[in-house]
């Protein structure tokens, strides 16, 4: 009698557990709309990008308008595809995630996933127009006016309220180390956001404001904050996307839970200190910019941890890299992110940097990062994401998935070879001395000495565009016309709520 007691009690639970999942399911909306954003900017971003390399290739593109001009249009390329691409990938993804791995509603429901995707796009639109107007700080990164600053942090303290609130509502007591990322990178964002963008508007009608910092404390600030917008914006937020969707896409378990905890631990601690070793050979104190190149070199070990731990992640399923073209743009892409993470820590040798610094092999060593890393992860995560938002049964073209991989690993390859080439020319002539101790080369023989590497450039940035054009088609055909996927049969118990996390 107790036995059946307790059977019935289980399948009564499991109906009410069912019954409230169906009245309040996940908040999906919201999730679907930074899905899209995130193609739209992602080719927005691209599409620029094309543009001011071809402007650097051929400057008569530059034209006579002052708002199409290169140092207009660059802060337009860098943010949309860091922040308006990698930003709305990272919104899309963190909330799709943390309610599956807590098996909770997001905090706020839908009200609050609303607001944070319309409140980010108002930032997104009003800062691309500051940069093609001018209006902006004029710092490195181009930053926008104060307005635009401040309506940011109002966003973002809701994203970490929405974030955060559903973590601490959570029905699995386990925090999944996804959500460590996730939240890590919520976090020192915002701290890097206020700390770095600190102004004093002239006149609350005036659109201009002044940083409170000056000389070698706001560069310090600078880079504190540009590193560790990399370190955190472009690194730990797509970590977390890679501690859960390769898992989920190679049905294996996380290879070790144990090693993502120290990758996580480390990260965090050793990435804050970096920032100085962009500022080699400055008036920035020796001492800083020996403490930013040591810990960059450190930083070598925890990263590599990490890239470790998502390739190993597929002992048992490497055959799933033959049928499954969307787990190829994953696994690709952390292979880049140790590729990135090596080389990094190389050009912060002060050595090394004397030769690198200021030269296109800065660019390429970027570029490698952000398309190779960031957009790749993205296109992984998104590839699983959509037949999943719409309920289909997969995408609509396999064969598209691995004609956009092959494009764009082509595009990278191009891309990054010509920029390393060009980098170390540029270098080697800057530094090269004739006879008589007069430097050999002007500066205008260095600058025509990149032209055939920055054509080369505009095609492989041609060919990365190209296959986000493809993906785009392949994903629009999937929600239009994807095959519905049947519902799933519910089991005896009648419980029907959310599938458990990813084993760890």
């Amino acid at each position: 009698m107790a036995a059946t007691a307790v059977a019935t009690g289980s399948a009564m639970g499991g109906a009410a557990e069912a019954s409230l999942h169906r009245v309040e399911p996940y908040v999906e909306g919201p999730i679907r709309a930074f899905a899209i954003a995130t193609m739209f900017w992602g080719v927005a971003g691209f599409l620029v990008g094309v543009v001011i390399a071809s402007q650097l290739a051929w400057p008569l593109l530059n034209l006579d308008l002052e708002w199409t001009t290169f140092g207009r249009l660059r802060p337009v390329h860098t943010s949309a595809v860091i922040f308006a691409f990698g930003g709305n990938a990272l919104f899309c993804t963190s909330l799709y995630v943390v309610q599956r791995t807590c098996r909770a509603r997001l905090f706020g429901g839908e009200p609050m996933g609303w607001f944070l995707f319309w409140g980010y796009q108002f930032v997104i639109v009003t800062a691309a127009l500051g940069y093609v107007f001018g209006v902006t700080q004029g710092k490195e990164y181009a930053e926008p006016e104060w307005y635009v600053d401040l309506w940011l942090t109002i966003v973002w303290v809701h994203y970490l309220v929405a974030f955060a609130g559903t973590v601490m509502k959570r029905e699995e007591p386990h925090i999944y180390v996804a959500n460590w990322f996730f939240l890590a990178f919520i976090i020192t964002v915002a701290m890097l956001h206020i700390v770095n963008n600190l102004a004093l508007p002239v006149t609350m009608g005036h659109s201009k404001s002044y940083g409170l910092a000056s000389g070698v404390q706001d560069a310090m600030i600078q880079w504190w904050y540009g590193h560790n917008a990399v370190g955190f914006f472009l690194t730990a937020g797509f970590l977390g996307m890679m501690y859960y969707f390769i898992p989920k896409q190679a049905e294996r378990p996380v290879y070790s839970y144990r090693l993502s905890i120290v990758h996580f631990w480390s990260l965090i601690f050793l990435y804050i200190w970096a920032g100085p070793h962009h500022l080699h050979y400055t008036a920035l104190p020796d001492w800083a910019q020996t403490l930013g190149m040591v810990f960059s070199i450190m930083l070598w070990m925890p990263s590599w941890g990490g890239m470790i731990n998502g390739v190993m992640t597929l002992s048992g399923a490497w055959d799933k890299l033959r049928t499954n073209p969307g787990l190829r743009f994953s696994v690709t892409a952390v292979g880049f992110y140790g590729m990135s993470t090596f080389e990094g820590p190389v050009m912060s040798i002060k050595a090394v940097n004397a030769l690198s610094h200021y030269t296109d092999w800065t660019i390429g060593h970027v570029h490698s990062g952000a398309m190779g890393w960031v957009g790749f992860i993205t296109f992984g995560a998104l590839y699983w994401l959509y037949p999943k938002l719409w309920g289909k049964r997969g995408m609509y073209s396999e064969k598209l998935i691995s004609w956009h991989f092959w494009v764009a690993t082509l595009g990278i390859v191009l891309y990054i070879t010509a920029m390393w080439v060009s980098g170390i020319l540029q270098g080697l002539m800057w530094r090269a001395y004739d006879e008589n101790g007069f430097l050999q080369y002007a500066f205008i023989e260095t600058v025509a000495a990149m032209h055939p590497y920055y054509v080369i450039r505009v095609l492989g940035g041609l060919m990365y565009l190209s296959g986000a054009l493809i993906m785009v088609y392949n994903l629009w055909m999937t929600v239009t016309r994807g095959e519905r996927e049947e519902p799933a049969a519910v089991p005896a118990s009648g419980y029907a709520g959310p599938v458990p996390a990813p084993a760890e």
